[in-house]
């Protein structure tokens, strides 16, 4: 569906981003933001996709790095092909998004310090895709989205 955009597996990205010899990416979360505050990747930030549509919403180097995610990564392809239309040159869409990330028992953060074992389920079909356990208890903010 976004041909055009690169992806970078799980393994790949955990592996990057273990390797501080290597310059590491802009993460950033394409998800709304009670997604993100649920879980998140560590050091990601929440982006906008209206706010991207400003020609400076990132104010960094064309050729930056910039890892987007979400659940599953379509919302993220998109964000990658926007980012790829101003110009960035080196986007990488997450394949399989945060789901695929916590379904291989990687790390999750509620903020950049506290570690979380949750993920929001996007919903209940999308939520299908995430091992059970890393389901909130309570998932009555869903309606919130």
């Amino acid at each position: 569906m976004f041909p055009a955009v690169n992806s970078i597996t799980t393994a790949e990205f955990a592996k990057w981003r273990s390797d501080s010899a290597k310059l590491q990416p802009l993460v950033l979360d394409a998800r709304s933001p009670a997604e993100y505050g649920v879980s998140h990747l560590k050091s990601a930030i929440h982006i906008d996709p209206i706010v991207l549509h400003s020609k400076n919403a990132l104010r960094i180097s064309k050729d930056s790095p910039i890892v987007v995610y979400c659940s599953i990564g379509y919302r993220s392809a998109k964000i990658a092909q926007q980012l790829q239309k101003q110009g960035f040159t080196s986007i990488y869409n997450l394949s399989g998004g945060i789901f695929e990330w916590a379904n291989e028992g990687r790390l999750l953060f509620k903020d950049d310090n506290q570690q979380t074992e949750f993920v929001h389920p996007y919903d209940a079909n999308w939520g299908k895709m995430l091992k059970a356990n890393y389901h909130p208890q309570n998932c009555s903010y869903l309606a919130s989205r």
